[in-house]
């Protein structure tokens, strides 16, 4: 597991509030929506402004195959590299 994606654990964790659940938790591949993490529509929109302000993406509603950015863990993690502004 790289270090971003051990980064994107923690931050689902602390965007989200949920308490009952360690990144250790969260496999890579499991889906974040649905029948895996069991995120929703809000959770999306919270987790998309975390990412946002922790590493100054721009995310746009029109942006192709968004949902496939979000669908786990690893996928983030290769949208977030690919996306995010050097600092």
């Amino acid at each position: 597991m790289s270090a971003l994606e051990q980064e994107i654990k923690v931050l689902i964790i602390e965007a989200l509030g949920l308490e009952d659940i360690a990144p250790e938790d969260i496999d890579r591949e499991t889906a974040l929506f649905g029948e895996g993490l069991g995120l929703d529509s809000v959770d999306a929109l919270e987790l998309g402004l975390a990412l946002q302000k922790r590493y100054g993406l721009v995310m746009d509603p029109e942006t192709r195959n968004m949902s496939q950015h979000f669908a786990n863990v690893a996928n983030l993690a290769e949208f977030v590299a690919a996306a995010a502004r050097p600092a």
